[in-house]
């Protein structure tokens, strides 16, 4: 909807940019200047570029209440979606009865949640880069009510399964190129204090969401199948504020506006975009192969994609794992277990709130220059900072596992917990994007893929894990891991800047100065 007013915005910007000027007159004074633009080919045609430094349709130019309200309705969007991985966690117990199948076998509704959002990542990258971030958001989250209303009504298991999965897969894109829409509109300093907020939404979603759950299905007179109900109605109230003010922020899909209205206001079919050279199916091909590649022989993103999916693996083991750790130890009931999830919720909370620190921090790094870019680097403080608390958290959280001693020691160990997973999460995604630049979305969605892929099979083995050897094996296990990726972006800072020079696909940060334009555009 709100695309509908930025596309009669650019048509008045066309409009003013023409002037007075009769169509002939305009190809004579395009005729003139064709051949000395460099936005000009061989062919004659102009290629539509921004108009310079503050050139009114890129979107980080829009004003900052405007792109402060697009990151709150994003927030709200990721948030809602990732409140649905974990929505009807606590009620396992519950649906397993009703559908006759073993507690394990449940987990399937949240394993099939992650791999569907792993297998749609891939695709969602280029999809919004085709017909851009707003229809890509809009109609993926339609369908996604659908088949949330599908799980809630579903009367088997299979059913379940089923629409769990398709859940996961139209979520996907608001999960995985979020990212990119903070980065379409906010340049590198101020995105240290706008992506914490994006990281949250990410982390809280899952976290809280047990929290209902919890005490939904505590009550007698409620079905478990409510957890879906809650996710409907506030996912619906979501997608319809997105419906009526989220616009489209990919700039190569505004300046293709532009070069419409060029072409229709002028009638000088010569004006072109960028981004009319490729379609979907060339993107997804240069794309497929992306992750197996990044994966193979980029030493960063193995090594925090790792990290990355150590740290889901264990945040979503724990929507099994609470019901040992807390639930049998202290006697909890399903309401009080759900709402442990608070603590996670809470450290990262927490941690967001350093946000306006580090922003301050990168504003002094750049010396107060606009637009000026932000060495990769400098993205790794917090993980280097946060990176040993990982282990102390889990061992923390495993050795006090005892009835003598007071919940509060676990809780504790579990905010600590939140405030390590936002602060890597931070660090990891912005590090990249900076590392990256044109290839950050590839990057990225290999290490989304492999997370969510992970974690769902994680799920499925979280409750054999925990029965198996224990909470306080369990958790050293993982809290061994996580000693040795604890360093490594302490290395990534000493030898970063040497890996991207012998990297295919990394670069130089830049600062974004020195667009091209052509004439009238």
């Amino acid at each position: 909807m709100w695309a509908l007013v930025q596309n009669r915005r650019i048509k008045k910007l066309v409009t003013l940019e023409v002037g007075q000027e009769s169509t002939a007159a305009l190809r004579i004074s395009t005729d003139e200047l064709i051949h000395e633009s460099p936005s000009a080919d061989s062919n004659g045609q102009i290629w539509v570029k921004t108009s310079g430094e503050a050139d009114p349709i890129d979107p980080k130019n829009w004003s900052l209440l405007s792109r402060s309200k697009n990151i709150g309705i994003l927030v709200l969007l990721i948030f809602t979606q990732g409140w649905a991985g974990a929505a009807d966690s606590q009620a396992n117990e519950r649906a397993s009865r009703e559908f006759g199948v073993s507690r394990v076998a449940q987990n399937l509704s949240t394993a099939m949640y992650l791999f569907g959002i792993g297998s749609g990542s891939l695709f969602a990258g280029p999809l919004s880069e085709s017909i851009g971030r707003n229809p890509t958001y809009l109609v993926s989250t339609f369908i996604y009510l659908l088949f949330v209303l599908g799980s809630a009504l579903t009367p088997t298991f299979a059913g379940q399964v089923i629409c769990r999965y398709f859940v996961g897969l139209f979520s996907s894109p608001t999960l995985s190129i979020n990212g990119s829409s903070v980065g379409d509109q906010f340049r590198p300093v101020k995105r240290a204090f706008v992506f914490p907020m994006i990281a949250w939404a990410n982390i809280a979603g899952p976290m809280i969401s047990p929290i209902a759950g919890g005490w939904i299905s505590s009550q007698p007179d409620l079905t478990w199948r409510w957890t879906e109900y809650i996710t409907l109605i506030i996912s619906t109230f979501a997608w319809i504020v997105a419906l009526l003010f989220l616009p489209e922020s990919y700039l190569p899909i505004l300046l293709d506006w532009k070069s419409k209205q060029l072409r229709r206001q002028t009638g000088d079919q010569r004006y072109m975009s960028e981004h009319s050279r490729s379609s979907f199916f060339q993107r997804v091909k240069a794309t497929i192969l992306r992750p197996v590649i990044f994966f193979s022989t980029e030493p960063v993103i193995a090594v925090l994609g790792a990290y990355l999916i150590l740290l889901y693996c264990i945040l979503f083991t724990f929507l099994s794992g609470f019901d040992y750790i807390f639930k049998q130890t202290y006697n909890f009931s399903t309401g009080q277990t759900g709402s442990c999830f608070g603590a996670i919720a809470a450290g990262a909370t927490i941690a967001t709130f350093t946000a306006p620190a580090l922003y301050t921090w990168a504003r002094r790094k750049t010396q107060y220059e606009r637009g000026a870019s932000v060495p990769p680097e400098f993205r790794l403080w917090p993980a280097i900072v946060a990176g040993p608390f990982l282990p102390i958290s889990l061992f923390w959280l495993g050795w006090t596992n005892y009835p003598s001693i007071p919940a509060w020691s676990g809780l504790i160990a579990c905010g600590l917990f939140g405030a390590v997973l936002i602060s890597i999460y931070i660090s990891s995604y912005e590090y990249i994007i900076d590392s990256y630049g044109d290839h950050a979305a590839s990057a990225l969605a290999s290490i989304t893929m492999a997370r969510y892929l992970v974690a769902g099979g994680m799920v499925m083995a979280a409750r054999p894990m925990y029965e198996g050897i224990g909470v306080h094996w369990t958790m050293t296990i993982l809290g061994g891991i996580s000693i040795l990726l604890a360093p490594m972006p302490f290395v990534f800072r000493i030898y970063g800047a040497r890996l991207r020079k012998r990297s295919r696909y990394a670069e130089s940060p830049s600062s974004g100065r020195g667009r091209i334009s052509s004439p009238r555009a």
